[in-house]
């Protein structure tokens, strides 16, 4: 019994006949109609290698020519620049079958994510210019990719550590609510994701990084500010950041603006503000600048939080931590001249 059945292309084939598909769709003219419609059977006839149908389970051997003719053929960079022109659910099989050869694992090599390391300008293709988060229409399935190499430390390291990682406090920020959100759980996976190397790119990077970041938690957008606040939170209370957060703690227009957020408006950014107030509260070598605002607001503090989002009843680890801050304060003296 042949490998691929009487009626189906072998995996060279489908990739060459999509290789072709795509040039004919590139060129905007009549046939454009009829190439869209192949690049769609094409995507469904490579889905069908890589996922197998209802009754048919995916054949390692056509998996594996498959990924290879991908690689061999370039057809991966292809499939991202034309992205735009692919319809809907061709879009979305795009994403699906990427994130499908990204997971392919030979032993403990990932084929794929040696490629991509050797071709890194498929992640920038990704993450940036007119095929990305700058154009509507793909920014969701080019989010759903490069989160999923993101994974891949790798992968993920080479796009931390490139000027290109900046352009995310820009994206965040996108008028389009989807957009900003889908830019956002891809930041939050590149900065918490692979934690040593993100502990010492945020060390690396200190200067640079929290001064982008501040403007994030000064936005006029109220999503940006509370996720900014948020992920800042999560950042200073994870062991492998205790560098970072001794820093941050350590600056007193920091501090004050943690106090200026926990009078926000919103309740919720009230909350979170709370998270990273705490720290610089519970840290028992508080440098002098920081124990001096403390102290000079000591009783406004303890009056303030003792008020202090009083509803909350049901959040016992909230009331114990707003109690411990009341205490702590409370207790605070100037150091012995």
């Amino acid at each position: 019994m042949p490998l691929f059945g009487k009626s189906h292309k072998t995996p060279a084939e489908v990739v060459r006949h999509l290789k072709e598909s795509l040039a004919q769709l590139e060129k905007q003219d009549k046939k454009a109609e009829k190439a869209s419609e192949e690049v769609s059977k094409s995507l469904a006839a490579m889905k069908e290698i890589l996922y197998g149908t209802g009754d048919k389970e995916p054949q390692p051997e056509a998996v594996a020519q498959l990924a290879q003719e991908l690689y061999n053929s370039g057809l991966i960079p292809v499939l991202i620049t034309q992205l735009q022109r692919i319809d809907f659910e061709g879009k979305k099989d795009v994403a699906q079958i990427f994130n499908n050869i990204l997971r392919r694992q030979i032993g403990t090599r990932s084929p794929t994510v040696e490629y991509i390391c050797a071709n890194p300008s498929l992640l920038f293709m990704l993450l940036k210019g007119e095929r990305s988060y700058e154009t509507p229409e793909i920014a969701l399935n080019c989010g759903i990719m490069l989160r999923e190499c993101i994974r891949h430390e790798p992968l993920g390291k080479i796009v931390l550590c490139s000027p290109q990682l900046y352009d995310f406090f820009r994206y965040v920020e996108v008028s389009t609510f989807d957009i900003a959100s889908d830019a956002f759980a891809t930041f939050k996976d590149l900065l918490t994701r692979h934690k040593i190397i993100c502990a010492e790119f945020l060390e690396e990077n200190y200067d640079k990084v929290f001064g982008e970041y501040e403007k994030l938690l000064n936005s006029e957008n109220y999503v940006t500010k509370r996720q900014s606040l948020k992920l800042l939170g999560e950042l200073l209370l994870d062991r492998h950041n205790f560098t970072i957060m001794t820093r941050y703690i350590s600056k007193p227009e920091n501090l004050k603006l943690m106090m200026n957020l926990l009078r926000d408006k919103s309740r919720n950014i009230q909350f979170e503000a709370f998270h990273v107030f705490k720290v610089f509260v519970a840290n028992p070598n508080k440098p002098q600048p920081i124990l001096d605002i403390l102290l000079k607001n000591q009783s406004k503090l303890v009056e303030f939080l003792s008020k202090f989002q009083q509803d909350r009843t049901d959040d016992e680890q909230f009331t114990e931590e707003k109690n411990y801050l009341i205490k702590q304060i409370r207790e605070l003296k100037k150091p012995a001249q």
